[in-house]
């Protein structure tokens, strides 16, 4: 692939240079070929500055923040994306950050992420969103690509699945689904039963690319065209899937180990969140809950759509003390059914409480991912939000076909 230039990042922070991961945000950012800007304020609007958003913050800290997003919405800094960061233990600065986060989205179309850090966080931690933002800067022009062409090829290399596609002219001719454990062997496996299903060679494909956790090792493996995070690649992938690729929409990836809640427009991420306090809100928690009950995975939806949530106490976002309470539960007398209602509601639960409160959620409101295969997942988000849940055809492919499709912009026409 070209150089780039470096993507301009505004840092629109509180404390990040007094809590000891300043470091680990420049880390990254040079990781991603990215600059962080600190934009510039005129200090004498900070006392007022609360107006604009209509919230008094006590903390000058927080006033500052407020008088940079403002800086970057009213052009006295300009930047290519933006970088929302605060302390997990603030309250009030979370308050403020989803504010910011919100002014930023609504006044400009400057893709933003925001994050809040704590003493332990590493450019690691950090990689997949500063990586996400950098591309919906640098790569909108592919982004925005609606239809497939030629015969390519995408691996989505997850946590606990790999998935692997072949599509040829807006066609899925082909894929494969394995359990994730060496990831090259299972890159290899999941690639291979694509091809043989589409009935094609390797040699055959005209664009590879690559997302999910172990992109980078596959993509080397396989010297890929395209790779990739999962942020944007899952979202062009459930937009396409779900014939929703111009306008508005909301994309909800509960994955094996996280779950992203990304706002799109015109097939761009806008606005998005991704993980959570604990593997209670993903698809770990599910599968833990069916061995639990004794049944397949694939039965849990059918038991969860038959049960009543209400008849179970759920009140932990950990994974460990959930599954505490189902067992409690199933020894004072609880069905199956009801325990395996109360899982998936409390799957969505806790992605509403943690992370749709920091998107713009707009329908259509597409579910994907492993755990949108599962009934109660979509009826449960379905009852919480009083709208309807999208879950398209593939909706477990997202990240392959979305890798698919996008590759597709390195074949020659």
């Amino acid at each position: 692939m070209k150089n780039e230039s470096a993507v301009k990042v505004a840092l629109v922070s509180c404390g990040s240079e007094y809590a000891g991961v300043h470091g680990e945000l420049e880390e990254v950012a040079r990781s991603v070929d990215a600059k962080l800007i600190f934009p510039e304020v005129d200090i004498n609007i900070l006392d007022d500055i609360g107006r604009d958003f209509g919230l008094e913050a006590a903390s000058p800290d927080l006033r500052l923040m407020m008088a940079r997003a403002k800086s970057v919405v009213e052009g006295i800094t300009n930047v290519d994306g933006v970088f929302i960061t605060s302390c997990f233990r603030c309250a009030e600065a979370a308050i403020v950050r989803n504010e910011v986060r919100r002014y930023i989205h609504k006044h400009s179309d400057i893709p933003v992420i925001s994050y809040s850090f704590t003493e332990r966080t590493t450019a690691a931690t950090l990689m997949t969103r500063m990586e996400a933002l950098t591309t919906i800067a640098r790569r909108r022009h592919l982004l925005a690509r609606e239809h497939q062409n030629g015969l390519t090829a995408g691996i989505d290399s997850g946590s606990t699945t790999t998935k692997a596609v072949v599509m040829r002219d807006d066609k899925i001719i082909g894929s494969g689904w394995v359990p994730t454990i060496k990831v090259i062997d299972s890159a290899t496996e999941a690639y291979n039963k694509a091809l043989e299903d589409a009935g094609v060679k390797a040699e055959d494909i005209q664009a590879l690319g690559t997302t999910g956790y172990g992109r980078f090792l596959v993509g080397e493996h396989f010297n890929a065209q395209l790779i990739q995070e999962e942020i944007t690649v899952n979202s062009k992938g459930a937009v396409y899937l779900a014939d929703a690729q111009q306008g508005a929409a909301t994309v909800i990836d509960i994955g094996g180990m996280d779950n992203k809640a990304i706002s799109i427009q015109d097939g761009i991420p806008g606005m998005f969140t991704m993980g959570g306090i604990c593997a209670g809100a993903s698809g770990r928690f599910l599968d833990m809950t069916s061995k639990r009950l004794g049944v397949d995975i694939t039965e849990l939806g059918a038991l969860a759509v038959k049960g009543m949530q209400d008849k179970v106490d759920m009140n932990s976002y950990c994974i460990v003390f959930g599954i505490q309470s189902l067992v409690n539960s199933l020894a004072k007398g609880s069905t199956q059914e009801d325990v395996a209602a109360a899982a998936c509601h409390s799957v969505v639960e806790q992605i509403f409480e943690q992370q749709l409160q920091e998107v713009d959620v707009k329908e259509p409101l597409i579910l994907v991912g492993g755990s949108s295969l599962i009934e109660g997942v979509p009826k449960a988000l379905s009852e919480l939000l009083n709208i309807k849940v999208i879950v398209p055809p593939n909706s477990h492919l997202i990240g392959a076909v979305g890798s698919a499709l996008l590759a597709s912009g390195y074949v020659e026409e």
